[in-house]
């Protein structure tokens, strides 16, 4: 009896070193995730246009702070993908990081699952103009910015590549570059039977585009988009980044749109490269946009 009690309370000591060592390292992970460089700030902007406010936060200069009144930056704005949030570049890459060497005010927006797009079933659903119209211009109010295309970018990983590159095509005359990770970028025409067992994306896509033959979608089709754009037009486009990992589900989709690029000789670059849907690959090529915007933004 006194053997079996003796082994009861080694076992429960055992447990409760365990636990203990389990709840020290989600304690740390938590920790981990939540604090960020005193660069990084959470704002909220009382949306007109959303009905609601909207969270966004910002990558600050290392010496903005301390900079002369007088100093202005250039601003980078980075949205995320499908199901993500605005807080994702920083709690699940190194950006804040990568972004202490450069000179920009980096905004990241709240897409939700919208597309970046006003969405033709939900009215108060209007990520696009949300963000060309209400965050760019309270970015330029609340910070020094300078505020015009060739001191503003714009990049995303998934459905916010597919974002960015639709702003780049829409209002050409707001930005100098944009980037796309990983697009998403046949978004505007995808059908239920595109997406067979995704079903999670056809309901966002449905949500937001409506029907097949809806105008949301027309408007919103990068590659109608381009491929209908005046010559004219195409001169003026902002320079276009873009890659895709060679295992990604979406490799295909990003190759067909380089290469509908490259007939209309629109200036981009396209990088093919090992790497799968993940924030491994996301990691390495926003340190990459970040690298290359020092040629295109100021």
């Amino acid at each position: 009896m006194n053997t079996d009690r003796h082994r009861f309370f080694i076992r429960c000591l055992q447990l409760i070193v365990v636990l203990g060592f389990a709840f020290s390292v989600h304690a740390q992970q938590a920790k981990q995730k939540i604090e960020q460089p005193k660069t990084v700030e959470n704002y909220k902007l009382n949306s007109k246009l959303m009905a609601r406010e909207m969270p966004y936060r910002v990558i600050l200069p290392v010496n903005y702070k301390n900079s002369n009144e007088k100093t202005v930056y250039s601003v980078v704005y980075l949205l995320h993908g499908l199901t993500g949030h605005f807080d994702n570049w920083t709690d699940k890459t190194k950006l804040a990081e990568y972004a202490a060497k450069y000179n920009y005010i980096i905004v990241m927006p709240e897409g939700n699952d919208g597309w970046y797009t006003d969405s033709a079933t939900v009215p108060n659903d209007r990520y696009e103009t949300y963000i060309l119209q209400e965050l760019i211009s309270e970015i330029d109010k609340k910070f020094r910015t300078a505020s015009d295309k060739k001191h503003r970018a714009v990049a995303g990983l998934s459905m916010g590549g597919y974002g960015s590159i639709k702003f780049g095509l829409k209002y050409p005359e707001m930005f100098s570059l944009v980037g796309s990770f990983s697009g998403a970028l046949g978004a505007a025409s995808w059908t239920e039977k595109d997406l067979g067992t995704r079903g999670f994306i056809a309901k966002s896509i449905l949500s937001v585009y409506g029907n097949t033959d809806s105008e949301t979608r027309k408007q919103n089709d990068i590659f109608k988009l381009v491929k209908e754009m005046p010559a004219d037009k195409l001169k003026n486009l902002p320079f276009i980044y873009l890659d895709c990992g060679t295992e990604d589900f979406l490799y295909q989709n990003n190759r067909d749109f380089a290469n509908l690029l490259q007939e209309k000789k629109v200036p981009h670059e396209f990088r093919e490269l090992p790497g799968a849907h993940d924030w491994k690959f996301w990691d390495a090529q926003v340190r990459e946009f970040l690298e290359l915007s020092e040629k295109f933004i100021k």
